[in-house]
């Protein structure tokens, strides 16, 4: 299969692949010409990949997962304990976004939103308020 294939059956667009390939998630087989060939293993590489990043892990993460996958000898729970750190991260993101909204919503509630110039949001940033 040539990238245009691959990424037609993965998804992934063809400058991911080949940026998967740049930092060696994957390695897909070269012709003679220098055309890279790739196999299903290597597509199934790539759902493995597209699903991790799909669910936020980092290329990092990624990298250890897929390797934890290939390995048979692995322990579920080196799997589990990337996951959890990955769900840690989330929840800490999740709470640092409400945070924002809560504070920005208050924000804007004190705003009266008119001509006047007195305005509570601008105060804030500026570090007046």
């Amino acid at each position: 299969m040539n990238i245009g294939d691959v990424s037609a059956r993965t998804g992934l667009p063809a400058k991911t692949i080949r940026y998967y390939e740049d930092i060696d998630l994957i390695k897909p087989l070269r012709d003679d010409n220098g055309y890279r060939r790739f196999r299903d293993q290597d597509v199934h590489k790539l759902n493995f990949l597209g699903r991790a990043r799909a669910l936020g892990f980092t290329i990092e993460d990624c990298r250890t997962l897929l390797a934890l996958y290939e390995d048979e000898t692995r322990a579920s729970g080196d799997v589990k304990r990337v996951a959890r750190d990955h769900l840690a991260q989330i929840k800490a993101k999740i709470a640092d976004l409400n945070a924002m909204r809560d504070t920005l919503s208050h924000l804007i509630d004190a705003c009266a939103g008119d001509d006047r110039p007195d305005c509570p949001i601008l105060k804030d940033l500026g570090g007046k308020g």
